[in-house]
This record gives structure tokens, sequence and C-alpha cells, in this order.
């Protein structure tokens, strides 16, 4: 990967910690204040993510620990989005969108926790 592609991980990874940060406290504001469900979920869900995509902008580990960040991201998304648009719109995005969320961010965890084997060549 070039160092060009690098630069746009770190810096999409903290984009999206910083965005998911501000979303899951405004919405649990909402949540808090309006009421339902499904907003403190997915407020949770964005809050818990939040610092794992900041430690990922700032992380140099490899491709297995990136490819975990972009299948949270993902997941993130389609499950938050889901129960998002079930909320606010009524209808969902596409039919198991919150249940393929959900797994692609299993997997990507799952993803982070392999790139501990992942070799690493020694920094300069």
């Amino acid at each position: 990967m070039s160092s060009r592609d690098e630069l746009f991980l770190e810096r999409a990874n903290l984009l999206a910690g910083g965005l998911c940060g501000a979303a899951g406290v405004g919405l649990s504001a909402a949540a808090a204040h309006v009421g339902g469900g499904n907003l403190a979920t997915v407020a949770g869900f964005l809050l818990a993510h939040a610092p794992v995509f900041l430690l990922l902008g700032l992380s140099r580990r490899g491709r297995l620990m990136r490819a975990g960040g972009i299948g949270l991201l993902i997941g993130l998304l389609l499950f938050c989005g889901d129960l998002l648009a079930r909320h606010y719109v009524g209808a969902r995005l596409f039919p198991m969108a919150a249940p393929l969320g959900g797994l692609m961010m299993i997997a990507g965890w799952l993803t982070i926790a392999a790139s501990a084997f992942e070799h690493r060549p020694p920094e300069a």
C-alpha cells in the first residue's frame, strides 16, 4: 500500500471516529429527550466504536488492522443506518441490513484481533 493510500485511510479513520463520537453524543441526547429504543442503541454503538476508529487512524499495524477497520465501519453504517431508518423513516434500508451489519462488525473485530499475529517489519 502506498504512503498516499495509508494517509487516506488514517484520515478516513480519524474522520469516522470524530463523526461517530459526535453522532453518538447527539443521538444520546435525542434518546434522553425524545425517547426511542433504537436511538439509544445506535448511540451506544457509535460511542463504543468511535475510539476504535481514532486508534486505527493513529495505528500503523498493517493490512489486517486496516481491513478490520473497514469491516467495522461498513458494519456500523449498515447496522446503525438500518435502525435509524426504522426510527425516522419507518422502513428498513434493505432486508437483513442490521444483521448483516452486526456480522460485519463481529468479523471486523475478529480481523483486528488476528492482526496481533501479522508480521510487522521493524520500524526504521
